[in-house]
């Protein structure tokens, strides 16, 4: 299959994801990082999300102690939810990867409901973590710690009985908790403006999040939905390589106009 763009370190094919995998040898992927179309709300140039065959094919290209990061949310029909996103995640297990963590991408400012809806504001995604076996990088993100700078009193029990206590120092920083808040929209889920030429943006700090979380400079990050590329934008921000694949042509342009600028920009600082 030919790019239809390559560089030294960024790769995007103008293909079906599909057919793009069916060409990938076996456990030949570092990571995957996506937002698919899900419940088929958009027309993708009449193409339908065959959401079995790509799992099937996404657990079988990732390598050993590779992670699939998976955000997805549900469409609404009369009404309700459809339950999809957990149907994948169930489906995912079924093909043999591990649920190893469900994050949740909080919106800060979401879209409000009908005032005639009888459901609160949507306010959240999920943000699936499959992996083959235990995860092979995790460089979690961490904060400071409320009372990393105050020591405990450990309690045991001596050799004659009595309670001891002894001042042991805590931890300056912890991790940051699986419910990730970003601003969305206009000037937050990016930060060019051509972006907001594709309809349904991954914020780009969550993105960026996922990035830094489970690969190391040099790997590759692979986006079966490359969209508006903004999992390659901060890919190669970040130093790692990317492939994307996206089926049309437009989104293809446009992605490639934001990754050549972070590239030039790389190259600017070098």
């Amino acid at each position: 299959m030919q790019p239809f763009y390559q560089n030294s370190n960024c790769t995007i094919y103008n293909s079906n994801c599909l057919d793009y995998l069916k060409t990938q040898s076996e456990e030949s992927i570092d990571f995957v990082i996506t937002s698919p179309p899900y419940d088929n709300i958009r027309n993708y140039d009449g193409y339908s999300f065959d959401f079995k065959n790509i799992a099937k094919e996404l657990t079988r290209t990732l390598k050993d102690g590779g992670v699939i990061i998976w955000n997805v949310a549900d469409a609404t029909v009369k009404g309700s939810e459809t339950g999809t996103s957990m149907k994948q995640a169930l489906f995912f297990m079924d093909c043999g990867l591990r649920l190893h963590d469900t994050m949740i991408y909080e919106k800060q400012n979401p879209m409000p409901a009908s005032k005639n809806s009888k459901r609160y504001h949507q306010a959240w995604e999920y943000i699936f973590c499959f992996s083959k076996n235990t995860p092979k990088t995790f460089n979690p993100i961490m904060i400071p710690a409320k009372y990393g700078h105050v020591e405990a009193n450990m309690k045991h029990r001596g050799k004659d009985g009595k309670i001891e206590y002894t001042k042991t120092k805590r931890n300056s920083h912890t991790k940051v908790r699986n419910v990730f808040n970003y601003k969305v929209g206009g000037g937050h889920s990016a930060t060019d403006k051509e972006a907001y030429g594709h309809p349904a943006l991954m914020p780009e700090k969550l993105a960026e999040d996922q990035i830094i979380t489970w690969t190391n400079p040099g790997d590759t990050v692979f986006d079966p939905f490359n969209g508006a590329g903004t999992s390659g934008k901060m890919a190669i921000k970040n130093s790692r390589n990317y492939i994307g694949v996206e089926l049309s042509k437009d989104y293809c342009d446009l992605s490639i106009n934001r990754i050549e600028k972070v590239i030039k920009k790389n190259e600017s600082t070098l």
